[in-house]
């Protein structure tokens, strides 16, 4: 009997209409568009606005927009995992909101938080429930709205992020394409260089809090940074090298959009030149969960059955991992 993988067989992705230009970014603090590009490479990014929408409201226009692309009916859906950090409520799961959106009465659902690596652990995950033999058609969400928790008077991090997500459908493979291996690390002492301080259980919303406006995202970006450019890099070529690949086996580097400079430092470690690189960080800036699906969504029609993908993220917490996968079907 053939071993199963978990291959993808769809992608789809969603941002919302109106954008934020670094133009725009200007008049709000003190900054240019010359400053933003030279250290970000962000040029704009699309922020979800209307009464009520959240993090549900990005999963559920991908979805429905997956299950169109892959003529799947929503009650065939088994499994519905969101990586999300900024859900809509604490409870209940934004996984479980999108599900009764779309019409995925058979599906259970649950959130997967791990900040900006997140979608790669659920890809992982729902992976596993894959290759178990348990389950046929599993759906991985990777949204945010990242401008819920970002302070547009603090330049350091209001530049950086925007809003937006995708969604992959997962199903069973015997001619071993899908993923193939994965590393993934987490390291809490690297919790004090990025995190949100307020609104958890350990200091629960209170007027102080959101007087001291605690409940941003706080980033200490120089040593964000050093750790990111060493644990991206570092395990993508890890992944590599224990599955006995070398650039040329590469046909795609699908790295994490948070930051230009980190994205070609990852690329030059792995000696994958420029154009075998998924780049949009300068139309989306980083939106968090969303970066990966939102690469493949806007590549789908460039990649090809057989190809071998490096999937590539770091986030705060810290979070790092690398995926090794190859793609399953060829462009429609």
């Amino acid at each position: 009997m053939s071993k199963v993988t978990a291959a993808i067989t769809g992608v789809s992705g969603y941002v919302p209409d109106y954008i934020l230009t670094n133009k725009e970014l200007e008049t709000m603090v003190d900054t240019n568009d010359e400053w933003i590009m030279s250290r970000t490479g962000i040029k704009e990014r699309h922020i979800l606005k209307g009464e009520g929408l959240g993090t549900s409201y990005i999963g559920v226009k991908a979805v429905n927009e997956l299950l169109r692309k892959t003529n799947t009916k929503p009650e065939e859906i088994e499994l519905l995992i969101c990586a999300t950090t900024t859900p809509d409520m604490q409870f209940p799961a934004t996984a479980n909101l999108i599900t009764a959106e779309v019409g995925a009465v058979n599906a259970f659902g649950y959130d997967l938080q791990a900040a900006c690596s997140g979608f790669m652990y659920a890809l992982a995950t729902g992976a596993k429930f894959i290759e178990s033999g348990r389950y046929k058609k599993v759906v991985v969400v990777g949204a945010d709205k990242m401008s819920s928790i970002i302070n547009y008077e603090d330049r350091a991090t209001c530049i950086i992020f925007g809003d937006g997500g995708g969604a992959v459908l997962l199903e069973p493979n015997t001619e071993g394409l899908g993923l193939q291996d994965e590393i993934l690390k987490s390291d809490g002492t690297g919790a004090q260089f990025l995190h949100q301080k307020a609104g958890g259980s350990r200091k629960p919303a209170s007027i102080e809090t959101v007087q001291a406006k605690e409940h941003f995202v706080y980033q200490e970006g120089q040593a964000v940074f050093k750790f990111a450019v060493k644990g991206m890099a570092d395990v993508a070529a890890e992944v590599m090298e224990r599955n006995n690949l070398t650039s040329d086996d590469i046909a795609w580097l699908v790295p994490h959009q948070a930051n230009k400079r980190i994205i070609e430092a990852t690329a030059n470690r792995c000696g994958v030149s420029s154009d075998k690189v998924m780049l949009n960080i300068h139309k989306y800036g980083n939106t968090t969960n969303g970066t990966i699906p939102l690469c493949l969504w806007e590549y789908e029609n460039q990649l090809k059955k057989g190809d071998n993908l490096i999937i590539a993220a770091f986030g705060g917490g810290f979070t790092w991992g690398a995926i090794y996968l190859k793609w399953a079907y060829d462009p429609k």
